[in-house]
């Protein structure tokens, strides 16, 4: 993967495909291992995508820098990312948690630019204790193949899922353990006291097609504060989804697919004149 070099950070990215950008941002702690596991399936059977995945910095090989020091600063080296990358075109986002909150914040600051957006258990409210959240409540146990984790995994695994079988433990393992297992938690701890914007975002109305997936059993964001800024997107599919933690993508897979690729089809549509905004 190459990098590109801002502000003396080099960013780790990897572009994949051809035709219409989009910007993919990962949570806080993992790295983009977790956007390209549950977006590049997506792609297999659907063309003309530049699909542009990277690392924020001090998540998977991307370093943290002593210039980055709050949520400010994160989007702001992830606009000049944009801005060099494919510099004055127009994109859609697809943000997971963090991912989300920023995507948000690029919104704010290109919404000329943004001409659709997919938000994947995106962090509503910065401050964890503010949130509006369901006690972690597990669904489906396959007690067989839990015996086969030593106890630290199970103890993880339980922590952060609420579909705890085999197929969710690889995808989990390979998506988001092994980014958030590199992550430089030193740095991150700065980025965790100044976790918010310092400016008002959602201040105008996101008028493209834009897609909002939540789990119902999501213990991390929740989902019932998504409602406060529903209103910011007129052209928003909103999707509740039983069976599914923080890890919805992995968790509702099947589900994740069509949505993604409804909300897809939508961005088309205005794209094309048959659908306006």
């Amino acid at each position: 993967m190459p990098f590109c070099t801002l502000n003396n950070i080099d960013i780790n990215y990897e572009i994949k495909g051809e035709g219409k950008p989009i910007v993919m941002i990962h949570g806080f702690t993992p790295d983009s291992r977790l956007m390209q596991g549950c977006m590049e399936p997506i792609f297999t059977e659907k063309s003309g995508y530049k699909r542009i995945y990277f690392d924020l910095p001090g998540m998977g090989k991307t370093k943290g820098g002593t210039n980055i020091n709050t949520t400010d600063d994160m989007l702001n080296i992830v606009l000049k990312f944009i801005d060099t990358i494919i510099p004055g075109q127009s994109f859609l986002l697809a943000g997971e948690s963090y991912g989300g909150y920023l995507a948000r914040g690029i919104i704010a600051n290109r919404p000329e630019k943004v001409k659709g957006a997919a938000f994947i258990c995106p962090m509503i409210i910065p401050q964890f204790e503010k949130r509006s959240l369901p006690s972690h409540t597990i669904i489906v146990e396959d007690n067989t193949f839990l015996n086969q984790l030593n106890e630290l995994e199970e103890t993880d695994f339980r922590s952060n899922n609420v579909i705890l079988d085999e197929k969710t433990w690889v995808r989990y393992k390979n998506e988001i353990v092994s980014g958030c297992s590199i992550a430089d938690q030193e740095f991150l701890s700065k980025i965790r006291n100044n976790y918010g914007f310092s400016f008002e975002i959602d201040k105008i109305k996101f008028k493209e097609p834009s897609l909002f997936l939540l789990g119902l059993q999501d213990s991390v964001v929740g989902y019932k504060d998504a409602f406060t800024i529903l209103e910011n997107y007129p052209r928003a599919s909103f999707a509740i989804l039983d069976k599914a933690s923080h890890n919805l993508q992995i968790e509702q897979e099947n589900l994740f697919n069509s949505l993604i690729n409804e909300w897809l089809d939508r961005v088309l549509e205005v794209e094309d004149g048959r659908s306006i905004t």
